[in-house]
């Protein structure tokens, strides 16, 4: 298994994902294999859209 590189990340990321996922209405739990993959995946695109953008704010 490979190294995480920063391991604090990954519990930013979830709060950020859990965020993201209730700003669009999808029911984000532990387990999550009752939504549609239309759903986890408006998630993960919202997600990368907002990083994005924030990303070209700073530079």
């Amino acid at each position: 298994m490979a190294q995480k590189l920063v391991p604090e990340a990954k519990q930013g990321l979830y709060k950020f994902k859990m965020e993201v996922a209730n700003e669009l209405g999808v029911p984000f739990t532990e387990y999550n294999g009752n939504l549609t993959s239309k759903q986890c995946g408006s998630v993960g695109g919202e997600m990368v859209k907002k990083m994005v953008e924030q990303y070209e704010r700073n530079l």
